[in-house]
Parts: structure tokens; sequence; C-alpha cells
């Protein structure tokens, strides 16, 4: 590819490029991201940078299970974030809305002081919350009515809770819509000391043989005490007692506590540079009984314009994180109210595209983003999956509303990717029985059968269209499916397969590839070329051409590709004369 030279027309932040990593993604710590971008390889090419939340003290989910919004100080520094700031990148962080960590400073008071906490009502307490709408089980856990039960949307098997035992010895259950884990930690001589009736040489064998079985993940209920049966009960009442819980546990919206720690938590974004807030999980946030948990109306839309008018207050502009399927029209329902919005319709839909040589459903797509006004960013690999199940039409009031793809052309979406090695995540009805995938974990270059022409024309097709391209870091270097990485995370580790920590070396290394040096230069542009600022027009073509066309005034950029050959061409304006890109 030839560069272009003299380009002295910078594009606004808000329509560049923008990296998306975390802060230990390459190398060790944010710093030698910094390093990265400092780089020759690296002039011009991102304008804003998606820092993923291992940013902030946090214990789960890497990262999504905040501890409190403070620097991470063993992978960030403020003398970080005044580098960013020199090479004039701006940041983009989560504020995750529906829920903190067990280990947040609010939850521990509540585990502390019980129902004389400060944040007593700042969690939702299962019971309170369905109190009058169900039934107590045998384990002291309301379950739903079936009429509210069936509405719940679940990301796990099993009820929504989070047992927690408070200083007066019961145990509450507490709304946990995500991850959670509950270790009993080893028994010490003096837990058990002050039992009655206890020798020191019992105290050392209860310690003994409870640990042992600890050890070896067996359950309270089937240890076996043998002749010291009769201290059963206090010693499990002890380990209950002092037992470790891991969690992502649902705030209450419907305490203003929670409203003064967003205001809190934005004010502090705003002064570590971040410009674009990313609401993660905000669709679980509002919570009524007989409503489902997941995007209710007029809920959501309530605490969506109240978190809005605390970013506008701080110059944020946010980002609501969604996953529906096409046919629901949410994320034209999410634009028509005027929010930015993820396009998660294309990292799926770019694979059909590729592997199929069809352009029909993407034209579709770019012809509704333009027609309709759609503020998105887009993506093509991210930390998470690809949502290929986006693309899917729904039904709505007896009315079937199509998708971008049909459902047989998704099934073998999902097959090809699953084939070329990747990971599944599921979704489960109430009952706790798996209803169906979610997404797809694998690397994007080998969901694209780790073919370095099919990855620089996706990337091409990317960067045309409309919207704020981001870029994860792996898919630049054509990161491969990481099975190592799954089969080390163990149970729930399918996501590490994208997550792949590159050392510092490895960058240099790559940066000798041609294949790599020419998505730089492809990012570049669309970073640089005030083209971008203009109007996108998408050219008549056959099926299997993609020619999309960007103008603003004199300045032009073209993109013309060939999904038969995956050979495409790429044209823009220069100060002087015309420039060109090729890729064969």
């Amino acid at each position: 590819m030839n560069n272009i030279e003299n380009q002295t027309n910078e594009v606004s932040h808000f329509n560049g490029v923008m990296l998306n990593a975390y802060p230990d993604s390459i190398g060790e710590t944010l710093n030698d991201i910094v390093k990265m971008l400092k780089l020759p390889e690296f002039k011009d090419v991102f304008s804003l940078f998606y820092v993923l939340p291992t940013f902030f003290n946090s214990d789960l989910d890497t990262g999504f299970s905040i501890i409190d919004y403070n620097l991470n100080k063993d992978l960030v520094t403020e003398e970080d974030l005044e580098s960013l700031k020199e090479l004039n990148i701006d940041l983009k962080f989560d504020i995750v809305l529906n829920h903190l960590s067990v280990a947040s400073p609010q939850f521990k008071d509540l585990l502390k002081n019980g129902t004389q906490s400060k944040y007593k009502d700042f969690f939702i307490n299962w019971n309170v919350f369905w109190q009058d709408h169900g039934a107590m089980n045998e384990d002291g856990v309301v379950i739903p009515n079936k009429e509210y039960l069936d509405k719940l949307f679940m990301r796990k098997s099993g009820l929504p809770v989070l047992n927690v035992v408070f200083p007066d010895g019961t145990e509450q259950p507490y709304w946990n819509t995500f991850y959670q884990k509950v270790s009993y930690n080893p028994l010490k001589y003096d837990d058990l000391i002050q039992i009655d009736g206890l020798t020191q040489d019992a105290v050392k064998s209860i310690c003994h043989l409870v640990n042992k079985s600890l050890k070896h993940s067996e359950d309270l209920e089937n240890i076996d005490f043998g002749e010291f049966e009769k201290f059963k009960l206090p010693v499990v009442q002890i380990l209950i007692k002092n037992r470790s819980y891991l969690g992502q546990m649902d705030v209450n919206a419907k305490s203003e506590l929670v409203w003064q720690f967003y205001e809190e938590t934005l004010a502090k974004l705003k002064m570590f540079g971040c410009k674009i807030l990313r609401l993660d999980a905000f669709a679980y946030l509002h919570k009524a009984v007989g409503e489902t948990n997941f995007f209710n109306n007029p809920g959501t839309w309530h605490y969506l314009d109240r978190i809005k008018k605390i970013a506008d207050s701080n110059n944020l502009t946010i980002l609501p994180e969604i996953h529906a399927e096409y046919g629901s029209k949410l994320h034209k329902e999410v634009a028509d109210r005027g929010f930015q919005s993820y396009d998660f319709f294309l990292p799926g839909l770019l694979i059909h595209t590729i592997e199929c040589k069809t352009n029909k459903p993407l034209l579709k797509w770019i012809d509704e983003i333009v027609n309709n006004g759609y503020n998105v960013i887009n993506m093509l690999g991210c930390h998470d999956g690809i949502p290929v199940l986006d693309l899917k039409g729904k039904k709505i009031d007896e009315c079937y509303y199509e998708g971008l793809l049909q459902d047989s052309e998704i099934e073998s979406l999902m097959d090809l990717i699953i084939c070329r090695g990747g990971k599944v995540k599921n979704l489960y009805g109430p009952d706790g029985k798996k209803i169906s995938y979610y997404q797809i974990n694998a690397t994007y270059f080998s969901a694209l059968g780790e073919d370095s022409r099919k990855m620089l024309l996706a990337r091409a097709i990317q960067l045309f269209m409309p919207g704020i391209p981001q870029i994860w870091y792996l898919d630049i270097f054509e990161g491969k499916n990481d099975y190592e990485a799954v089969d080390k995370a163990g149970n729930g580790g399918h996501k590490e397969i994208n997550r792949t920590t590159l050392p510092n070396e490895n960058i240099i290394d790559a940066l000798q590839r041609e294949s790599v040096l020419n998505q730089l230069e492809l990012i570049r542009l669309r970073n640089t070329h005030p083209a971008f600022l203009g109007q996108l027009k998408v050219n008549n073509s056959l099926d299997s051409k993609v020619s999309l066309e960007w103008h603003n005034k004199e300045a032009f950029a073209k993109l013309d590709a060939d999904l038969d050959t995956l050979a495409f061409e790429v044209s823009c304006s220069d100060l002087n004369a015309e420039t060109f890109f090729f890729a064969n």
C-alpha cells in the first residue's frame, strides 16, 4: 500500500478511530500500550481509546465486577493518562450500572452492619422485592408466582440470588443476575475454641477433617464428623458465618443513594479524561414486579434519561450497551431517542458477506443506518463474543419482523465459526434450562478462517461503514483463538479465547508483517482523512461487489471490493492528486 503524504486535515475525535483493549493487553500495564502508540507505525492511527474496566479496582469478570472507580494502581498511573492526553487521544470507559462487586465498600458495609447499614436499600433483597408475590421455599427464598417467574430473563441457571449471612446470623438472599461464588474458609483453631465440650485435641482433629473435605469441595452436609458428630451443627454454623463471597450484586435503582453514587462516579470519570461512557448492563437495571428484568418500557427509558442528564452535566456522551434481535427494532428505538448505540450487527454480517460473497444484507443495513441517521460505534472483534443472534428476526404481537439474515443463514454462520474453533455462551429460561446460544467467542481472525486477505477486506469495509470504528487490539495483529487460555480459565473460561496478552516483543515482530502494516495504513486513513466527515454514498454494483464512497466538499475516499477474489482498491483525494491503495 502507498502512504498518503501531506495530509493535514484531522478528523474530529468523534468521527475518528477507537482502539479497544484492557490496560494490560499489551505487555504488563497501560504504560506498555502508551509506548506502542508512540511508535511511528501508530502515528495518527487512533483518536480514541476504549480502556476496559480493569482500569478500575475490580475482582471478577475481567473488570466488570467493580469494587470502586478509582485507578487500579497495579495497571494504571496518572502519568499514563497524561501521556494519552499528549497523544491527543480521548478515552471511553464503562460504568456498570446494574451491579457492584461483593467487595465494594457498599456491600461490605451491608454484610458488616446488616439491617443497620446505611446501604441496606442500596442492593435488592430478593425476599423483600417478591414479598406477597410468591411462596417461601424450604431454603428461605421466595419463589415468585409462575406468572412473574416466567417473565424473568436469566443469565445463568437457577434463581438469580446470592445468600449472604447478616450479623444476626440470618441468611438473606440478594439479587445477583450475573456471576457468583461462595467459598468456605479453612477452619482455624481459634474458630472452635469457644465451643463447649471440645478439647484442644478435638479442635485440632475437627479442623483437620473439615479442611481436608473443603479442599476436595465436599458439600458441608456430607462431611462425616465421625466421633465428633454432635459438634457438626455449631461447626457448620461457624463455616457459614465466616464464608467468603464473590459476586456482582444488582443495585437498587429506586434508592437515591445509588443515583448519588452515579453522580459521583461520572464526575470522577470526567477527571480521568473520559469523553464517551458505555453503559454496561443498563438494560437489567429497572426491575418491577410483573415485568421482565430486561429493558422495561417505560422504566428503562426513565432511568436512561436520568443518567443522560448526569452525563450531560459532565460533557459525556453515553453509549447504552444492549443486545437484542434486529427484528425487535430496539436498536431503532434507542437511536430515535437520540442515543449513540453499538452496531452489534456488523461483526456477524461481515463474516456472512465475505463467506457467502453477497452484499445484499450488508447494503440493506448500511442503507438503514444512513437513512435513519443512526449514530453508531461499530466493531469486528471485541472483548466479548461475536453476537450472531442479534441478526435474527422477532415475533411481536403476532407479527413477525424479519432479521438481517434468515435463521438458516444464522445457523450456518454459527456452525462455521464453531467449526473454526469458536466457543459458545448460553442463555437460560426461568426453569434453568438452556434456551439458546448468546454469543460465539472467537478471535475475528480465526472466525474468518485465519485468512489475512479476508481480515484485511473485513477491516476495509468496517472502516468505510458509517459510525465510529472500534478496533480490538488483537485483530490488528491477526490474533488466533487462544485455546490454552480457555483451558487454564476452567469452567466459564470461554471468553479468554479472545483476550491474549501480547508481549512487547510480539508487537515489534508483528510490525514487520505486511498484513499488519496494511491494516494500520487503512486505519490511519480513516482516522485522518477529511472525507469521512462528510456523506456516504453506496454505489450500485453487482451482488459480489461492494462500492462505498465518502465525500466532504473536495475531499473523497472510495472503496471498491470484489467479494469473489477478496481484492479491493481504496482511492482517495490528496492535497495535490489522487492516491491509490491496492490489496490483492
